[in-house]
């Protein structure tokens, strides 16, 4: 008997369907000797955290059920380079592998397994500085063009709906402690309402 393995197949918008990956796979899975135990398709934004199908085939590795996830490409199973990595480096702690379309096995257990986790771990701090980089200069444009950055007056609108209260407390004698939990805000908003009314 072949080793156990499932299928994931995701699309990213509801005018596509799963149909060819999942024939592609059976054919595939069927040439390997796998042992097909579950078909799992989603339509799912590849970005998109909450995807439940593959949390499916994540507790079938976590209850040693199966051996291998098998996929089209890998752009199918991760939603990045660094959330692959984690989910390979998960999968891989029980000894699963995921095995995609062109042959490609992800076996953190093997030399080459273990030397593509270390090319994409590379690409994985590449993303994130680009990303990075991105931000920065996006910040210094903005600024350069005179818009002011970070939250500004008048952008707090319960701070600012509380302050009557606030400072009319304040004037009763009420401690700042009291005055946080009675409106339910923080003792640190409290004093900045205080601050900003120069009262003390």
């Amino acid at each position: 008997m072949g080793q156990q393995a499932v299928i994931y197949c995701r699309v990213s918008t509801a005018d596509q369907s799963c149909e060819r990956q999942e024939q592609d796979l059976l054919t595939f899975a069927h040439r390997a000797g796998y042992e097909i135990v579950g078909i799992f398709k989603e339509t799912e934004s590849g970005a998109k955290v909450d995807r439940s199908e593959r949390k499916k085939v994540m507790a079938l590795a976590q209850a040693r059920q199966v051996d291998a996830v098998l996929v089209t490409e890998l752009s199918r199973w991760g939603r990045s380079t660094t959330d692959l990595l984690s989910t390979l480096g998960e999968l891989n702690s029980r000894k699963v592998s995921v095995v995609a379309l062109n042959g490609m096995t992800f076996d953190l257990s093997t030399p080459h397994g273990r030397m593509m986790a270390t090319f994409l771990s590379g690409i994985a701090e590449f993303e994130r500085d680009l990303i990075s980089e991105r931000v920065k200069s996006g910040l210094a444009a903005a600024k350069a063009r005179g818009k002011k950055l970070g939250r500004q007056p008048g952008q707090r609108p319960k701070s600012d709906r509380l302050a009557p209260k606030v400072l009319e407390f304040v004037s009763a004698g009420r401690s700042y402690r009291w005055i946080a939990r009675e409106l339910g805000i923080s003792k640190n908003t409290v004093t900045s309402i205080v601050k900003q009314n120069c009262l003390s």
